[in-house]
C-alpha cells in the first residue's frame, strides 16, 4: 500500500538522546537523515530543536508535505496530540502535558499525527511487512486463505504492543491499547514487561549466574549463550528462554480475545534461537477446567511461519470437501483455526516509519 504514492510526508524518530528527522515517499526516505541532540529535559530547546529538524528536511524538499507524522513515547493523547504524564522518564520536560501536534500545525501548516511506536510498528507491519509477506506465501503454495488482523510486539527496553484489523489500526477510546502491564506469570504482582524487556534479560542472567556485571546487555548474554564470550552459558539461555516465557503467556492472553497473526519485532530478537522455542511452548499450552478437563490455552492452532515446514502445514490446513445437504453440491471446509507467529523481517525502525506514513496519507484521504 502507497508504494507508488508521490506525495510526502515527514517524519520522526523521537529517541530520549536524540531526534532522528526524515522523509517518505512511496514507502521510501528521500532524504538523507537529519540527527539533533533531543534536549529532553528542557521544553523550549526540545521544541526548538523539533523546528529545526523539521526546517531542515522540508528546505531540502522540491514540493510541500502532506503531513508531519511520528512516533512519541506516552502517556499521551495521541489523537489530539497531546503529550503528557508522569511516566515519561525520557522526556520529563513533557510531564505536565504538551500540546505538541497542535503547536506543529499552527508552525508549518500542515497536518500532524502523534502516535505510539509500537501502534506504528503495528500498521507498518500489517500493511507493508508481515501480513503482505504472508499472503504472498499462501498464494505461492495454493492456499485461499487471508489474514486481516495482525498483533505487533516490540522488545526492548519495553514490552510494546499493537493491533491492526482490514487495515485500520486500533487505538482505543484513551490511547491506551497495551499488554506491558499484563500480569507477570511467574509473579502476579509483578507488571509483564518487568519480565520481557531488555532489563529482564539482565537480571534473569545475573540472578542465574551469580555475575554482577552492569556492563553486560543483551547482545553480550547471547554470545556468552552461543559460546562465543566467557561467561555462564545455561544461565545465558535461560534469561532468553525465560523472557519468551513470559512473552508468550502475555500473547496467549492478548490472542485469545483478538483473533490474529503475531509478528515480533526489537533488536533483541537476535536471540529468538532461545525466546522462541519457550514462547511458542507457552502459546501452545493447556489449561483445564475444574472437573479436570484440558483444552488449548489458545483455541487456534499456533504455527511457526519462520519454519518453512510449519508454514506448508499453515497453508494448507485441514481442507475438505463437504457435501451440500440435500443437493449434489459440495463446499471446500476447512475447520481448522490457525494463526501463526513470526520475526519481522523488515525491523522495528523501518515498520514504525511505514507505519507513520501509511497512518498520515489514511488519515489526509479521510478527509
Amino acid at each position: 500500500m502507497y508504494r507508488n504514492d508521490q506525495r510526502t510526508v515527514i517524519t520522526l524518530d523521537a529517541g530520549g538522546t536524540n531526534f532522528v528527522f526524515g522523509a517518505i515517499r512511496a514507502n521510501e526516505f528521500i532524504v538523507d537523515p537529519i540527527t539533533l541532540p533531543a534536549n529532553a529535559d528542557d521544553l523550549d530547546r526540545c521544541m526548538a530543536t523539533m523546528v529545526e529538524g523539521f526546517e531542515r528536511v522540508i528546505a531540502q524538499l522540491d514540493h510541500k508535505p502532506v503531513a508531519i507524522s511520528f512516533a512519541f513515547p506516552g502517556p499521551a493523547d495521541y489523537a489530539n496530540g497531546i503529550v503528557g504524564g508522569f511516566y515519561l522518564p525520557n522526556f520529563p520536560s513533557f510531564r505536565d502535558g504538551v500540546a505538541l501536534g497542535p503547536f506543529l500545525e499552527e508552525k508549518f501548516g500542515i497536518p500532524v499525527y502523534i502516535n505510539n511506536d509500537a501502534d506504528l510498528y503495528a500498521y507498518g507491519e500489517a500493511l507493508a511487512g508481515a501480513l503482505p509477506e504472508i499472503h504472498s506465501r499462501l498464494e505461492a503454495l495454493g492456499s485461499a486463505k487471508r489474514y486481516h488482523t495482525l498483533l505487533g510486539y516490540t522488545f526492548g527496553t519495553g514490552f510494546g504492543f499493537g493491533f491492526v484489523t482490514k487495515g485500520e489500526l486500533h487505538t482505543g477510546d484513551n490511547s491506551c491499547i497495551e499488554t506491558f502491564c499484563l500480569r507477570h506469570k511467574h509473579m502476579p504482582d509483578v507488571m509483564a514487561e518487568d519480565g520481557v524487556a531488555v532489563r529482564a534479560v539482565k537480571r534473569v542472567y545475573r540472578e542465574a549466574s551469580g555475575v554482577d556485571d552492569p556492563s553486560l546487555e543483551p547482545k553480550d548474554i547471547f554470545d556468552i549463550a552461543e559460546g562465543s564470550r566467557e561467561g555462564d552459558k545455561e544461565a545465558a539461555r535461560k534469561a532468553f528462554a525465560t523472557m519468551g516465557e513470559v512473552a508468550g503467556d502475555a500473547m496467549a492472553t492478548a490472542v485469545t480475545l483478538i483473533d490474529g497473526v503475531i509478528v515480533i519485532g526489537g533488536g533483541i530478537t537476535a536471540a529468538k534461537k532461545y525466546i522462541m522455542p519457550a514462547l511458542l511452548k507457552e502459546l501452545r499450552s493447556q489449561m483445564h477446567s475444574i472437573s479436570g478437563e484440558e483444552f488449548d490455552r489458545v483455541q487456534m492452532k499456533v504455527y511457526d511461519l519462520d519454519n518453512d515446514e510449519e508454514f506448508e502445514q499453515f497453508a494448507r490446513g485441514a481442507s475438505r470437501e463437504l457435501k451440500v445437504y440435500g443437493t449434489d453440491k459440495t463446499v471446500t471446509y476447512d475447520p481448522q483455526k490457525r494463526i501463526g507467529v513470526m520475526i519481522s523481517k523488515i525491523g522495528a525502525s523501518k515498520a514504525i516509519s511505514l507505519g507513520a506514513y501509511a497512518f498520515a496519507l489514511n488519515e489526509v484521504d479521510k478527509r
